[in-house]
């Protein structure tokens, strides 16, 4: 093995304990009191606000800000798309995230086996870049894309790709990590080998037809990879 390439959130973030609090506040400054229209915009991004949880399908999970501006624009008649979208993408830099895992020994430890990194999210590339600084572990990664960094969203292959062009390794050597079938599908059709977390929304059942391993979360990957060089 040569290389790894995550998704964000999810991943290396529990995707309910970082965007939970995102999407009630996201919600809120959009409705300046009305509960009626927070009620809507709720069902349109499928975010159960009395539970603080996402409904399996909802569109903050894989989507990107484009698609989720889209799910919230007929709620919203007075609020242009671009307006809608920089503002989605504003509250997202700020968001706290919360770790899967502890993330710069975890990440420190896989670099030590000679491994690079990269990570592709459908989330935009700045708020994805702020996360990581956030967090300090910016400088762990050979590779960073989003959405809009010019190779694609997930499902499509292209930043799994464009991480193996980056990196000069062979997909064949290298596993993309992730929670949801998009990334999954993306490292597949890019000839990568996958392995499933499961602190996302997704659970096993799900993700096991599409990944050559389901794990707890990224904490174990390290010795998953020890095992496949010792093929």
């Amino acid at each position: 093995m040569d290389g790894v390439i995550f998704d964000k959130d999810g991943t290396l973030f529990d995707f309910r304990r970082s965007w939970g609090g995102w999407a009630s506040g996201m919600i809120d400054s959009l409705t300046d009191g009305d509960t009626e229209l927070a009620a809507r915009l709720a069902r349109a991004i499928g975010y159960d606000r009395d539970r603080q949880d996402f409904h399996p399908d909802s569109p903050v999970i894989a989507a990107t800000a484009e698609e989720i501006a889209t799910a919230l624009l007929p709620e919203l008649p007075g609020i242009g798309r671009e307006d809608l979208r920089a503002r989605i993408n504003a509250m997202a830099a700020t968001a706290t995230m919360a770790e899967a895992v502890p993330l710069r020994a975890t990440l420190s430890a896989l670099r030590a086996k000679g491994l690079a990194l990269g990570l592709a999210t459908n989330d935009s590339e700045g708020p994805a870049r702020a996360h990581l600084a956030a967090h300090d572990i910016a400088d762990l990664f050979d590779f960073i894309a989003g959405y809009d960094s010019g190779h694609g969203a997930k499902p499509g292959p292209g930043m799994c790709l464009a991480f193996l062009r980056a990196t000069g390794t062979d997909p064949s050597r290298v596993v993309m990590v992730g929670d949801s079938r998009h990334d999954l599908m993306a490292g597949r059709a890019a000839g990568m080998l996958t392995v499933a977390v499961l602190t996302g929304i997704a659970d096993a059942a799900e993700l096991a037809p599409h990944a050559d391993a389901v794990l707890p979360d990224i904490g174990g990957l390290g010795q998953w990879i020890d095992a496949q060089r010792a093929l």
